[in-house]
């Protein structure tokens, strides 16, 4: 079998084609590949917004679809808009907490004491920017903190220590 007609891309990038039939409500997310779970990170999201009742939703959805029932969510208060304690997503109460992980990391539960860490992507980063840093989250050989690979590959304007939760209007060019 033959991939012609379909465009080269990186092994470590997603292809524009996904990024463009993302839609409103949708989560673009990145988890590790790899039943090992020994990088860094276990993943990557790219939120539109710090809007927590908007993004969080599609979030929950798209990670129960692949690791099971979410119970808890991990959230840096200063980056995002009102967080409140639960919500409730696809007919199921979720908690969110306010931790001190920084707004470079979302903290994921799963059960009763199994935890995710998921690289957050600044909502302003551009697309090639996101692509690059998504991609380098979730290698399983990744051992770099979410910080370090967000100030390395992305443009000082949208590097995380910018990224404050005031910061809540779509992204240039999703």
């Amino acid at each position: 079998m033959t991939d012609a007609g379909i465009p080269h891309t990186s092994s470590h990038l997603l292809p524009d084609e996904l990024h463009r039939s993302v839609g409103p409500g949708t989560a673009l997310l990145r988890l590790e590949t790899t039943g090992s779970r020994q990088s860094l990170l276990d993943g990557a999201w790219w939120p539109r917004s710090r809007d927590v009742e908007r993004e969080i939703p599609p979030l929950v959805t798209a990670l129960t679809e692949h690791l099971g029932p979410v119970t808890r969510v991990g959230l840096d208060a200063s980056a995002w808009n009102g967080i409140p304690t639960r919500l409730t997503v696809d007919g199921r109460v979720v908690h969110l907490d306010s931790f001190p992980v920084g707004d470079d990391t979302v903290l994921i539960t799963r059960g009763d004491n199994d935890h995710f860490s998921l690289m957050v992507v600044p909502p302003a980063t551009t697309p090639e920017a996101a692509r690059t840093a998504m991609a380098r989250a979730v290698r399983a050989d990744n051992v770099t903190q979410a910080a370090e690979i967000l100030l390395a590959e992305l443009p000082h304007a949208a590097a995380p220590s910018v990224g404050t939760a005031q910061d809540d209007n779509e992204a240039p060019g999703r």
